[in-house]
Protein backbone atom coordinates (compact mmCIF):
# COMPACT_ATOMS: atom_id res chain seq x y z
CA UNK A 1 0.00 0.00 0.00
CA UNK A 2 0.98 3.30 -0.78
CA UNK A 3 2.06 5.91 2.41
CA UNK A 4 -1.08 7.61 3.41
CA UNK A 5 -0.20 8.91 6.73
CA UNK A 6 2.52 11.53 7.93
CA UNK A 7 4.76 8.27 9.65
CA UNK A 8 4.35 6.25 6.41
CA UNK A 9 5.42 9.24 4.19
CA UNK A 10 8.50 10.12 6.45
CA UNK A 11 9.52 6.40 6.35
CA UNK A 12 9.31 6.65 2.45
CA UNK A 13 11.21 9.16 1.96
CA UNK A 14 14.18 7.75 4.83
CA UNK A 15 14.04 4.73 2.97
CA UNK A 16 14.92 6.63 -0.66
CA UNK A 17 17.44 8.88 1.34
CA UNK A 18 19.12 5.44 2.75
CA UNK A 19 19.33 4.16 -0.92
CA UNK A 20 21.10 7.00 -2.15
CA UNK A 21 23.89 7.47 0.71
CA UNK A 22 22.86 4.43 3.10
CA UNK A 23 24.26 5.71 6.99
CA UNK A 24 23.58 4.00 10.29
CA UNK A 25 21.71 7.44 11.41
CA UNK A 26 19.20 7.08 8.81
CA UNK A 27 18.89 3.66 8.52
CA UNK A 28 17.80 3.85 12.56
CA UNK A 29 15.43 6.99 11.67
CA UNK A 30 14.03 4.67 9.28
CA UNK A 31 13.57 1.62 11.53
CA UNK A 32 12.23 4.13 14.52
CA UNK A 33 9.17 5.87 11.86
CA UNK A 34 8.57 2.67 10.05
CA UNK A 35 8.22 0.57 13.01
CA UNK A 36 5.96 2.30 15.18
CA UNK A 37 2.83 0.87 13.58
CA UNK A 38 3.45 -2.53 13.52
CA UNK A 39 4.00 -2.16 16.92
CA UNK A 40 0.68 -0.55 17.84
CA UNK A 41 -1.36 -3.46 15.85
CA UNK A 42 1.06 -5.90 18.11
CA UNK A 43 0.40 -4.48 21.24
CA UNK A 44 -3.37 -3.66 20.86
CA UNK A 45 -6.36 -5.91 20.89
CA UNK A 46 -7.00 -8.19 18.09
CA UNK A 47 -9.56 -7.48 16.07
CA UNK A 48 -12.75 -10.21 15.49
CA UNK A 49 -12.45 -12.73 12.45
CA UNK A 50 -14.76 -10.71 10.87
CA UNK A 51 -13.08 -7.69 10.89
CA UNK A 52 -9.80 -9.27 10.19
CA UNK A 53 -11.83 -10.90 6.66
CA UNK A 54 -13.04 -7.65 6.23
CA UNK A 55 -9.81 -6.17 5.88
CA UNK A 56 -8.35 -8.89 4.02
CA UNK A 57 -11.32 -8.65 1.32
CA UNK A 58 -10.85 -4.58 1.30
CA UNK A 59 -7.30 -5.04 0.40
CA UNK A 60 -7.82 -7.55 -2.30
CA UNK A 61 -10.57 -5.56 -3.99
CA UNK A 62 -10.57 -4.14 -7.53
CA UNK A 63 -12.28 -1.07 -7.39
CA UNK A 64 -13.30 -0.39 -10.80
CA UNK A 65 -14.21 2.53 -12.62
CA UNK A 66 -18.16 3.76 -12.73
CA UNK A 67 -20.25 6.54 -14.11
CA UNK A 68 -22.02 6.63 -10.41
CA UNK A 69 -18.79 6.66 -9.03
CA UNK A 70 -17.91 9.73 -5.93
CA UNK A 71 -14.66 9.35 -5.61
CA UNK A 72 -11.53 7.42 -5.84
CA UNK A 73 -11.66 4.08 -3.96
CA UNK A 74 -8.53 2.06 -2.76
CA UNK A 75 -7.81 0.20 0.03
CA UNK A 76 -5.71 2.55 1.73
CA UNK A 77 -8.70 4.36 3.29
CA UNK A 78 -9.62 1.50 5.49
CA UNK A 79 -9.80 2.75 9.09
CA UNK A 80 -7.66 -0.73 10.10
CA UNK A 81 -7.01 -2.44 13.00
CA UNK A 82 -5.91 -0.06 15.22
CA UNK A 83 -8.15 2.77 14.61
CA UNK A 84 -10.75 0.54 14.51
CA UNK A 85 -10.15 -0.90 17.84
CA UNK A 86 -10.18 2.77 19.43
CA UNK A 87 -13.75 3.25 17.92
CA UNK A 88 -14.77 0.43 19.33
CA UNK A 89 -13.15 1.02 22.64
CA UNK A 90 -14.70 4.79 22.93
CA UNK A 91 -18.45 3.39 21.77
CA UNK A 92 -18.00 1.11 25.00
CA UNK A 93 -16.41 3.66 27.78
CA UNK A 94 -18.95 6.34 26.53
CA UNK A 95 -22.08 3.95 26.45
CA UNK A 96 -23.23 5.32 23.28
CA UNK A 97 -26.32 3.53 22.12
CA UNK A 98 -26.82 5.80 18.78
CA UNK A 99 -24.02 5.75 16.55
CA UNK A 100 -23.73 8.33 13.49
CA UNK A 101 -21.06 7.47 10.80
CA UNK A 102 -20.57 10.01 7.69
CA UNK A 103 -18.28 7.39 5.50
CA UNK A 104 -19.21 3.97 5.59
CA UNK A 105 -16.50 2.52 2.92
CA UNK A 106 -16.64 -1.13 2.87
CA UNK A 107 -17.78 -1.13 6.88
CA UNK A 108 -14.83 -1.82 8.81
CA UNK A 109 -15.44 1.09 11.26
CA UNK A 110 -19.44 0.31 11.63
CA UNK A 111 -18.60 -2.95 12.31
CA UNK A 112 -16.41 -2.24 15.01
CA UNK A 113 -18.46 0.10 16.54
CA UNK A 114 -21.59 -2.25 16.34
CA UNK A 115 -19.58 -4.76 18.05
CA UNK A 116 -19.32 -2.51 21.14
CA UNK A 117 -22.99 -2.12 21.31
CA UNK A 118 -25.79 -3.28 23.30
CA UNK A 119 -28.37 -5.03 21.65
CA UNK A 120 -30.79 -2.17 21.26
CA UNK A 121 -28.00 -0.04 20.17
CA UNK A 122 -27.52 1.41 16.59
CA UNK A 123 -25.35 2.75 14.00
CA UNK A 124 -26.83 5.14 11.17
CA UNK A 125 -24.04 5.40 8.57
CA UNK A 126 -24.06 7.55 5.42
CA UNK A 127 -21.77 6.55 1.98
CA UNK A 128 -22.51 7.81 -1.18
CA UNK A 129 -20.77 5.70 -3.50
CA UNK A 130 -22.63 2.28 -4.32
CA UNK A 131 -19.10 0.63 -4.97
CA UNK A 132 -18.37 1.08 -1.43
CA UNK A 133 -22.47 0.42 -0.63
CA UNK A 134 -22.22 -2.71 -2.01
CA UNK A 135 -19.09 -4.24 -0.79
CA UNK A 136 -20.37 -2.65 2.94
CA UNK A 137 -24.14 -4.56 2.59
CA UNK A 138 -22.63 -7.75 1.84
CA UNK A 139 -20.37 -7.18 5.33
CA UNK A 140 -23.45 -6.49 7.09
CA UNK A 141 -25.29 -9.04 6.29
CA UNK A 142 -26.70 -10.76 9.61
CA UNK A 143 -25.46 -8.16 11.37
CA UNK A 144 -28.79 -6.31 12.71
CA UNK A 145 -26.94 -3.28 14.68
CA UNK A 146 -25.88 -1.30 11.36
CA UNK A 147 -28.42 0.49 9.00
CA UNK A 148 -26.71 1.97 5.80
CA UNK A 149 -27.90 4.84 3.91
CA UNK A 150 -26.55 5.56 0.55
CA UNK A 151 -25.75 8.79 -0.88
CA UNK A 152 -25.03 12.55 -0.73
CA UNK A 153 -24.26 13.14 3.26
CA UNK A 154 -25.44 16.19 3.68
CA UNK A 155 -28.64 15.10 2.23
CA UNK A 156 -29.28 11.88 4.75
CA UNK A 157 -27.94 14.15 7.83
CA UNK A 158 -31.00 16.56 6.61
CA UNK A 159 -33.75 13.67 6.49
CA UNK A 160 -32.31 12.17 9.89
CA UNK A 161 -32.75 15.50 11.63
CA UNK A 162 -36.11 15.66 10.15
CA UNK A 163 -36.76 12.59 11.82
CA UNK A 164 -35.62 13.63 15.44
CA UNK A 165 -32.92 11.54 15.19
CA UNK A 166 -29.80 12.58 17.89
CA UNK A 167 -26.81 10.65 18.03
CA UNK A 168 -24.63 10.65 21.12
CA UNK A 169 -21.69 9.26 19.52
CA UNK A 170 -20.55 9.68 15.42
CA UNK A 171 -17.02 8.97 13.70
CA UNK A 172 -16.79 11.52 10.28
CA UNK A 173 -14.15 9.87 7.42
CA UNK A 174 -15.68 11.25 4.24
CA UNK A 175 -15.16 13.65 1.53
CA UNK A 176 -12.25 15.77 3.22
CA UNK A 177 -13.48 18.96 1.40
CA UNK A 178 -16.87 18.84 3.15
CA UNK A 179 -15.63 18.13 6.47
CA UNK A 180 -17.02 21.25 7.69
CA UNK A 181 -20.08 21.08 6.40
CA UNK A 182 -20.89 17.84 8.08
CA UNK A 183 -20.13 19.15 11.43
CA UNK A 184 -22.05 22.08 11.41
CA UNK A 185 -24.95 20.60 9.78
CA UNK A 186 -25.20 18.06 12.37
CA UNK A 187 -24.57 20.22 15.55
CA UNK A 188 -26.68 23.09 14.11
CA UNK A 189 -29.79 20.73 13.32
CA UNK A 190 -29.57 18.53 16.88
CA UNK A 191 -28.33 15.59 15.49
CA UNK A 192 -25.56 15.73 18.70
CA UNK A 193 -27.60 14.98 21.82
CA UNK A 194 -25.44 16.97 24.75
CA UNK A 195 -21.90 15.68 25.24
CA UNK A 196 -21.62 13.96 22.44
CA UNK A 197 -18.20 12.22 21.18
CA UNK A 198 -17.61 12.95 17.39
CA UNK A 199 -14.29 11.18 16.28
CA UNK A 200 -12.86 12.88 13.10
CA UNK A 201 -10.43 11.06 10.72
CA UNK A 202 -7.66 12.19 8.85
CA UNK A 203 -7.32 15.28 10.82
CA UNK A 204 -3.32 15.47 10.15
CA UNK A 205 -3.63 14.54 6.33
CA UNK A 206 -0.34 13.31 5.28
CA UNK A 207 0.89 15.88 7.40
CA UNK A 208 -0.16 18.27 4.50
CA UNK A 209 -1.97 20.09 7.84
CA UNK A 210 1.14 21.50 9.38
CA UNK A 211 3.68 21.99 6.88
CA UNK A 212 3.86 25.46 4.51
CA UNK A 213 0.42 26.17 2.87
CA UNK A 214 2.09 26.06 -0.48
CA UNK A 215 2.78 22.43 0.19
CA UNK A 216 -0.91 21.94 0.50
CA UNK A 217 -3.64 19.88 -1.66
CA UNK A 218 -7.22 21.47 -1.81
CA UNK A 219 -7.92 18.37 0.41
CA UNK A 220 -5.03 19.06 2.88
CA UNK A 221 -6.44 22.51 2.61
CA UNK A 222 -9.41 21.75 4.01
CA UNK A 223 -8.82 19.80 7.27
CA UNK A 224 -6.41 22.52 8.48
CA UNK A 225 -9.60 25.29 7.67
CA UNK A 226 -11.72 22.24 9.91
CA UNK A 227 -9.29 21.83 12.31
CA UNK A 228 -9.08 25.94 13.04
CA UNK A 229 -12.95 25.97 13.00
CA UNK A 230 -13.60 23.41 15.22
CA UNK A 231 -10.42 24.75 18.11
CA UNK A 232 -12.27 27.80 17.74
CA UNK A 233 -15.76 27.17 18.04
CA UNK A 234 -16.99 27.68 21.76
CA UNK A 235 -19.50 24.92 21.46
CA UNK A 236 -16.50 21.82 21.27
CA UNK A 237 -13.63 20.90 23.05
CA UNK A 238 -11.56 18.68 21.42
CA UNK A 239 -7.83 16.54 20.97
CA UNK A 240 -6.27 15.78 18.31
CA UNK A 241 -4.39 12.30 18.73
CA UNK A 242 -1.47 11.62 15.78
CA UNK A 243 -2.72 7.40 15.24
CA UNK A 244 -2.21 6.82 12.02
CA UNK A 245 -3.18 10.17 9.48
CA UNK A 246 -4.81 11.91 12.43
CA UNK A 247 -7.65 11.27 14.78
CA UNK A 248 -10.09 13.86 16.64
CA UNK A 249 -11.84 13.59 19.58
CA UNK A 250 -15.01 16.16 19.92
CA UNK A 251 -17.00 16.54 22.98
CA UNK A 252 -19.94 18.50 22.32
CA UNK A 253 -20.25 20.64 25.49
CA UNK A 254 -23.95 20.58 27.16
Amino acid sequence: MRPVTPLSVLAHQLELLDREQPSPRLDHARALASGLDDYLSATTTPESERLAALSRRTSEHVWTRSESAVATLEPEMLSGHVEGQLLRFLVAVTGARRVLEIGTFTGYSALAMAEALPADGRVITCEADPRAAEVARDAFAGCDRIVLEEGPALATLERLAGAGEVFDFAFVDADKTQYWDYLDVAHRRGLFAPGAVVVVDNTLYQGEVYLDAVHRSPRGAAVAEFNARVAAHPAFEQVLLPLRDGVTLIRVLP
